[in-house]
């Protein structure tokens, strides 16, 4: 799945924010908090619903996935490129540069051990 461009990403959150919404209300938004025309929202739409992010039926535009999936797949999909699939590999390159406190630590710990 392709990572969302900066004006793909604050339209996905109008969606997310406000979903499920009428296409109308979403044109509203939009014409609202990023000054587009109508028809540059059901482009942008479109092209997003194709890539199986968001829906529009009927009228209605919702979420098929949600914020939290989305950015889980863009995340798995990097380290995948980028470190050939090893988390571990991953870990310790980003924890080279920043290092984690005790609580973070503690916090992964507790998500490896299945408890939350």
């Amino acid at each position: 799945m392709e990572k969302l461009g900066l004006v793909e990403a604050r339209f996905a959150e109008i969606i997310w924010q406000h979903a499920p919404l009428s296409s109308g209300e979403l044109v509203k938004l939009c014409q609202q908090e990023l000054s587009w025309k109508k028809s540059t929202t059901y482009t942008v739409l479109k092209k997003l619903c194709e890539r199986g992010i968001f829906c529009n039926e009927k009228g209605t535009v919702s979420a098929v996935l949600s914020k939290e999936d989305f950015y889980a797949l863009q995340s798995e999909k990097f380290v995948e490129e980028t470190f050939e699939g090893s988390l571990p590999a991953f870990i310790a390159a980003f924890t080279k540069r920043k290092h984690l406190s005790p609580e973070e630590v503690a916090a992964i710990r507790r998500m490896i051990d299945g408890e939350g």
